[in-house]
């Protein structure tokens, strides 16, 4: 049974690394088994292994070529500034790498605007842009270095606010993808839920984090919780997999074409096609 699960998990993951974002790729799969990511408070320095300038200069290079020529003049001016200047051409920067989807410089810029301007938005936006780039980076050099710098903006913002629920409900997550023992992150993610029923992205952080641990009773509740407050193809693909792993086939197949609805994906589509036939022969 453990083997049909880890085979089930793993296809979730090569599925989701190129279908989804942040809850289905980060949380099914453990990135401590990818990359050793260092126990929190370990966290190396800034751009220990990340090259601001190496990363831009290799963005630009997938770009269109207008595009990357107006960040080159935007970063040449940024780093001919000072003061007040250059944190505001760092916040234009952060704004034009993410308008390109290209989202580690704009969570390395977001984070150099943090730095120079400690506010607690300022250190939630560059946590949650940094947990972005970490969620759909596959790099296993790059993935630790991005956890362990939003586990420092979440650890940031909520030194300056310890009731902010998106500073808790950030760094539990961080804690529970491998910064530090996951169950002090659950605990979080649980005080959050429980303040804030309503809470999605804590909601599918614990439900994910279930699939991940094997207790699929547990993430069936979870996700139909967060379906009946707002229905999407992870929650419902999720449930799926949770379903299909206890051997209750019907709902799964149930689950898999709600998620195939509402993604209206190719790809997605095809792969559940042939997930349900595969559960459909199993009847």
């Amino acid at each position: 049974m453990r083997s049909k699960q880890t085979l089930i998990i793993a296809a979730v993951v090569l599925l989701v690394a190129f279908l989804f974002t942040r809850d289905i790729k980060g949380l099914v799969k453990p990135k401590e088994e990818k990359a050793g990511v260092p126990a929190g408070g370990q966290l190396s320095s800034a751009n220990s292994t990340i090259n601001l300038t190496e990363v831009s200069t290799e963005a630009k290079n997938t770009i269109n070529a207008n595009l990357a020529t107006e960040i080159a003049t935007l970063e040449n001016a940024y780093q001919a500034a000072s003061g007040d200047d250059q944190l505001n051409a760092a916040k234009v920067l952060a704004q034009k790498w993410d308008d390109v989807e290209k989202t580690i410089p704009s969570a390395l810029y977001l984070e150099i605007v943090a730095n120079k301007e400690q506010t607690l938005n300022n250190w939630l936006a560059a946590g949650g842009r940094l947990m972005k780039a970490y969620d759909t980076t596959t790099d296993s050099v790059t993935t630790p270095v991005l956890l362990q710098k939003a586990n420092m903006a979440y650890t940031n913002a909520f030194a300056l606010d310890s009731t902010n629920l998106d500073a808790k409900t950030g760094l539990g997550i961080t804690i529970v993808n491998g910064m530090g023992a996951p169950m002090s992150g659950i605990a979080m993610l649980l005080d959050v839920v429980k303040k804030d029923p309503k809470n999605l992205r804590a909601n599918m952080s614990l439900g994910t984090f279930a699939i991940k641990s094997g207790q699929f009773d547990k993430a069936i509740t979870r996700f139909n919780d967060i379906i009946a407050m707002k229905p999407t193809p992870d929650a419902y693909f999720y449930l799926g997999t949770a379903y299909e792993n206890l051997g209750k086939n019907k709902e799964a197949i149930d689950a898999y074409l709600s998620s195939k609805k509402l993604a209206a994906n190719p790809t997605l589509s095809s792969f559940i096609d042939k997930k349900v036939a595969e559960l459909k022969n199993k009847s």
